[in-house]
């Protein structure tokens, strides 16, 4: 047992695994973690389901059956990935129970093909959801524009969903907007709020990649300066906003109706800059009521050499909003780097779908050729 991970989790920090395989499912490694690593939800996205296919024959007889009844290469992706998920909710189901409803859950995303279109980013939910068929599922919906309407529409069909690809603080605001007014629909469509659940996935190492690339570009000491703090200070302010939003009269009016709060959630936690430390992201981000989905290799590191101290973002919020103001008064436009980060992200999770595509379209092949 890490006393690390264990004074993370203390301190309110909900610790999910960044993985999902059907590997790790099969060999009792998910239990185990849970067991010995305080690990209490896990979160999955196209890079991921690609590796495990690619590694070992976890996934052969699903993909033979699937070959022998001719289904189409996007059919056979849903019923691969929906398998996975629905074993990780069952094996998650005890923390789901013991901690009422707050942990426990597994997200599972749409096809980000679709994060332009809200109407089909929608219908998918549903039959994610559907299909799944548990209770601790988060669908992942992309908060681009497009994005925002369709997390309104989900979460009023009763769906949870994990907003993910969030970097700006602006769309962030318009993030717990659209959560308020999902939970609002619900409440008219007759759905029970307390078993509606969200978590919003702010981007943190991806913001020091693009800052720091463009940092370098400036050259000066004081832009060198300010290297890699970037995706901490826009991290904390996002909670500041969290704060603020979930003070409102609109937020206790759901609340009172059995809501329960959208949580922040750290996402893409696993330090690009091998000069940074590796528990940089969690150790810097620690407040109650927030999620730190981490990769095996930083959870690992977390419990090693991970320095929990209490709470450090609430009583950072005028250092960060100082090293915001820095980085624009070095030339560094915050609006712009958001843009490319979105834009960029989007693109990744395309690229990524394609692949898993691939893979699974390679593997029927093989699969058909053999028999």
């Amino acid at each position: 047992m890490s006393d690390n991970l264990k004074r993370l989790s203390d301190e309110g920090v909900s610790i999910w695994l960044d993985d999902i395989s059907r590997e790790r499912l099969r060999t009792g490694n998910l239990e185990q973690l849970v067991k010995d690593k305080h690990v209490v939800g896990v979160t999955s996205n196209p890079t991921i389901f690609a590796k495990a296919l690619g590694k070992g024959s976890a996934y052969d007889d699903q993909v033979r059956d699937l070959a022998v009844r001719g289904v189409d290469v996007e059919e056979a992706v849903r019923a691969i990935t929906t398998y996975d998920i629905r074993w990780g909710c069952d094996v998650l189901r005890p923390v789901f129970d013991r901690t009422d409803r707050l942990d426990g859950c597994v997200s599972l995303e749409v096809d980000p093909r679709l994060a332009r279109d809200a109407e089909k980013t929608v219908a998918e939910a549903k039959a994610l959801w559907w299909m799944v068929d548990r209770p601790n599922l988060y669908i992942k919906i992309p908060a681009t524009e497009d994005g925002l309407p369709a997390i309104t529409r989900t979460l009023a069909e009763g769906i949870s969903v994990n907003v993910t690809l969030i970097f700006s603080l602006e769309r962030y605001g318009k993030v717990i907007d659209a959560f308020f007014e999902g939970l609002e629909r619900a409440r008219e469509n007759g759905h029970d709020l307390s078993g509606i659940a969200s978590v919003a996935s702010f981007f943190v190492s991806r913001v020091d990649t693009e800052i720091d690339k463009r940092l370098d570009k400036i050259g000066s000491d004081e832009a060198k300066a300010l290297r890699s703090k970037a995706g901490v200070a826009n991290a904390r302010l996002a909670y500041a906003l969290f704060e603020e939003k979930f003070a409102t009269d609109r937020w206790k009016a759901l609340k009172d109706a059995g809501a329960r709060p959208q949580r922040p959630l750290w996402a893409s936690t696993g330090v690009k800059d091998p000069n940074l430390k590796a528990t940089l992201y969690v150790d810097e981000l620690v407040a109650p009521g927030t999620v730190n989905t981490m990769p095996e290799a930083t959870l690992d590191a977390e419990a090693e050499q991970g320095e929990v101290r209490g709470d450090t973002v609430r009583n950072n919020y005028d250092d960060a909003r100082a090293h915001m103001a820095a980085l624009k008064d070095v030339g560094v436009d915050y609006d712009d780097v958001v843009r490319v980060l979105e834009e960029e992200g989007v693109e990744k999770f395309e690229a990524s779908w394609t692949e898993l595509l691939g893979t699974v379209k390679g593997e029927l092949e093989s699969k058909r050729a053999g028999a």
